[in-house]
């Protein structure tokens, strides 16, 4: 059955969540781990102890210089990365790492849509973070998603993803349409359905084998989090089939599909990244780390032709996001902490920031010059930090459920299937409903 969209623009201060990673294709770093002593192992013949630190997609830390700068300041440590490009090949590996209590790196990377889980099932299994790290550093919405209800803090923050809209300045100029950051965020204030009115008028004039939007599950993403409760209620309950923002995103994103706006291509996927080489996409929800995304697939050719203006309707929404936990059982426990720590702190996540745009969680970064002043270049110098900052602040605390990611991203496939196969919005809702259902219960 189709569902009627309850949910029109929302307010700018509208509540949000987090659903998928950081991202799921990046550049992959170097090395490997092998760590899961249950007892801390003692430093090599040299007196260093070896650091393994296992992620996924692009948290930037190599980017930015901190590995080595961290070596530099700590002569008795060496830092080994295993990063996987894949978050959704990283996650099943690390849910058995954790069960066997072996394999685990010191250092694992935490992806937002399984934070919930980790923190209602395996808690244990990490060290408490709030022994040596103030979580009143970051949003206060970023550090209640990784604490337990006893307080136990499992993940510090890395990351979080304010919400914007990126788009091409040329296509927009060449289809007619305004291409100032502030006419086109004045166009789509009203909101997501603005946002497809002026799909509508691009398609219109739209250059040859280009597209106004990369794929209507990405705007999915965008609509779903701008709202508190998504695919969970605050007591618990799986609510994705009567939840008002899963409703307004899938209409939308049906809508979208029938009227060809979207390319139809999943974020990430070598047919995405070829679409951002050749320069046929106007459009891509952006939340703030898929800059680095757009630039490093898009290119040099594209440089300054891209820019960055407000999400659709103005609403505070947070799109992604991710975190570092300790095991406990990681050969050097105390040593990852410290590490840790220092890897989250304000001047790291400014470093980070400069480095490849994805925005700090720590308030304290938002105060140094590297992020209060921030432009990216590659956007037309957009003012990034300045349309980032004032939105993380005021994004509520949002209600995450054990299986959010599954449940998106079996959505995001049906919605693909719309897109691409030509599935009815009805067959493809039954379709995404019957999946999820045999794998929450």
């Amino acid at each position: 059955m189709r569902i009627t969209r309850t949910v029109a623009g929302r307010s700018r201060r509208t509540a949000v969540m987090a659903t998928t990673g950081l991202t799921a294709a990046a550049l992959l770093l170097t090395g490997c781990s092998d760590s899961g002593s249950d007892s801390e192992e003692a430093a090599d013949a040299n007196g260093k102890i070896t650091l393994t630190l296992a992620d996924f997609g692009q948290f930037g830390y190599k980017e930015a210089g901190l590995y080595e700068k961290y070596e530099k300041a700590n002569p008795n440590i060496k830092i080994k990365v295993n990063t996987t490009a894949d978050e959704k090949i990283y996650y099943p590996k690390f849910l058995q790492q954790l069960n066997t209590g072996s394999g685990l790196a010191d250092v694992q990377g935490i992806e937002v849509g399984r934070v919930k889980e980790l923190v209602d099932t395996k808690a244990d299994a990490f060290a408490d973070l709030s022994e040596a790290i103030d979580t009143n550093q970051w949003v206060n919405w970023k550090s209640l998603q990784a604490t337990t209800d006893e307080g136990k803090v499992i993940g510090a923050g890395t990351d979080i993803g304010p919400m914007s809209l990126c788009y091409r300045r040329d296509l927009f100029e060449q289809a007619g349409l305004p291409a100032d950051r502030e006419e086109v965020a004045a166009k789509v204030a009203g909101g997501w359905e603005d946002y497809l009115k002026m799909g509508e008028e691009y398609q219109k004039k739209a250059p040859k084998d280009t597209f106004f939007m990369d794929s209507a599950s990405a705007m999915y993403n965008g609509v779903v989090s701008s709202n508190e409760e998504q695919y969970y209620s605050k007591d618990g309950k799986a609510i994705y089939k009567e939840s008002a923002g899963v409703q307004a995103g899938w209409d939308l994103a049906a809508e979208a599909a029938e009227k060809k706006l979207t390319a139809g291509l999943p974020q990430f996927s070598d047919k995405w990244q070829a679409a951002l080489r050749k320069g046929t996409v106007a459009t891509v929800a952006c939340p703030a780390w898929m800059a680095a995304q757009i630039s490093t697939y898009a290119g040099d050719a594209f440089k300054g032709k891209w820019d960055i203006a407000r999400t659709p309707g103005q609403t505070a929404a947070n799109w992604g996001g991710s975190f570092l936990g300790v095991p406990a059982k990681g050969k050097h426990v105390k040593e990852a902490m410290a590490f840790v720590k220092w890897l989250t702190a304000p001047e790291q996540q400014a470093a980070v920031f400069k480095a490849v745009g994805v925005f700090p969680s720590n308030k304290g970064a938002y105060e140094l010059p590297e992020v209060k002043e921030a432009k990216l270049p590659y956007f037309n110098d957009a003012p990034i930090g300045e349309i980032y900052a004032e939105e993380s602040q005021v994004i509520p605390a949002a209600v995450l459920g054990p299986k959010d990611g599954v449940i998106k991203d079996t959505i995001s496939t049906q919605i693909n299937n719309m897109e691409t196969r030509g599935t009815s919005s009805d067959d493809a809702w039954k379709a995404a409903t019957e999946a999820i259902d045999k794998v929450i219960g």
